[in-house]
């Protein structure tokens, strides 16, 4: 009983905890103090739905307790200091839980044009005040509910770097004083970029999970993709939030296909093109002709957008234009360099020049420090490998891709790749 309980508790926690931590973040007005309040709902609900039973809205009923919460904190924080005189303001509106729906809106109207929590607690945590590094670690993990672990995954660092990047993250913006809000006229472009990233890489975690029994978590995606649409709604002219979204859109566009009926990894050459949304590659293809027509050398979501329509545009894998992908990996590894988008350039490279080709430029970063746990370098190579005849040498690659990979179905599936290949000494 307990252990489906707190399952419950945790798909909930995974779904809800930023929502939470962003309605608290516009009461208390500190992310730090917010994301404590949150989490001692999170408590409370280990504490009691074990014993009471999970509530009929288990999310309504963590809202509720964090925000009783921020209601004691408040208090307490006025009988400290009486000469906070917006407490009272803030005190009676928190209170007033028998009209919330006025009492949100009133409040979002008072903040600013947006009237999204969630928004705010994502510039808020893309302060200027922060290192990028720091800003994107935040907002992962107050925004996807991401582990420290999964976000070191996703930077290619270690995952106390991370940890120490969080902590030092909310204690500057608590100290600074940073407001709880959605920016204006020029910060809002020079914090654009970061929130930008932010939002991709929680996509991408939705995409592909870094860890876990399942291969995608479609709330993350749904997730980035309703903030890249809020964001091409308040910067309309910003040609990189509109390639951005082309990605997210062309790139959702797959889920359905992206696994068999028992969940396993599907290859885009393999999948299933008629099982593609084709409303969301018509969307997509859309906001890519927006960024196309703002005129601006494109950036880096720009290009990569316009790889992703090369795959989404052929009725057929075999009819894609790998020369013009990998024409286009080129301009992206010029404007936005590193690692990952040469080992993308190298598969390019090999699907359209043959694996030898590709095969030079995959084992010429074999020697970089960044990919040396990254689980795609070796899948790769063993990819490359078995097209050449070179079985045994795949078979390793697949398997200490495997050993590096974290989701678990990927780790079942170059398992499974390895497994269907010849044995033998590498090498051979």
């Amino acid at each position: 009983m307990h252990s489906s309980v707190h399952q419950a508790i945790a798909t909930v926690w995974r779904l809800e905890s930023a929502r939470i931590t962003a309605s608290v973040a516009r009461v208390v007005r500190d992310i730090g103090v917010a994301e404590e309040l949150a989490q001692d709902a999170l408590v409370a609900a280990l504490e009691h739905w074990p014993r009471d039973g999970v509530p009929d809205n288990p999310a309504a009923w963590l809202m509720t307790t964090a925000k009783r919460r921020a209601l004691d904190h408040l208090r307490h924080r006025q009988m400290a200091d009486e000469k906070h005189d917006g407490i009272a303001a803030d005190l009676e509106a928190l209170g007033a839980t028998h009209v919330p729906d006025f009492v949100d809106a009133l409040d979002e109207a008072r903040q600013d044009d947006i009237g999204d929590d969630l928004l705010r607690l994502v510039f808020t945590a893309c302060h200027p005040v922060l290192s990028t590094d720091a800003r994107v670690a935040l907002t992962l993990k107050l925004l996807g509910g991401l582990t420290t672990h999964e976000i070191a995954r996703a930077f290619l660092v270690p995952e106390a770097t991370i940890a120490q990047r969080i902590v030092r993250a909310k204690r500057t913006i608590s100290e600074a004083g940073v407001p709880f809000e959605v920016p204006r006229g020029d910060a809002l472009g020079e914090r654009l970029a970061s929130v930008l990233e932010v939002v991709y890489l929680v996509f991408n975690e939705g995409y592909t999970a870094t860890s876990g029994g399942d291969w995608m978590r479609p709330a993350l995606c749904d997730e980035a993709l309703r903030l890249g649409r809020m964001l091409a709604g308040i910067a309309p002219q910003q040609p990189e939030v509109h390639g951005l979204l082309a990605l997210m859109e062309i790139q959702a566009s797959r889920t359905a296909a992206r696994t068999d009926a028992k969940g396993r990894p599907v290859l885009l050459a393999d999948q299933d093109r008629s099982r593609w949304d084709h409303l969301l590659i018509r969307r997509g293809l859309a906001a890519l002709d927006r960024a196309d027509l703002l005129g601006a050398e494109p950036g880096p979501y720009h290009l990569q957008a316009a790889i992703a329509a090369c795959h989404a545009r052929p009725v057929r894998s075999a009819d894609t234009d790998w020369a013009r992908i990998a024409a286009l990996y080129g301009e992206l590894a010029r404007v936005a360099p590193s690692p990952v988008v040469e080992l993308n350039r190298a598969v390019a490279i090999s699907m359209h020049a043959g694996p030898a080709a590709g095969l030079v430029l995959v084992d010429a970063l074999l020697k970089n420090k960044a990919l040396r746990q990254y689980h795609w370098l070796p899948s790769v190579r063993g990819d490359l490998l078995a097209k050449l005849g070179r079985g045994g040498e795949a078979r390793a690659e697949f398997e200490r891709a495997a050993d590096l990979a974290g989701n678990e179905r990927e780790k079942a599936f170059l398992r499974a790749r390895a497994a269907a290949l010849p044995g033998g000494q590498a090498g051979t």
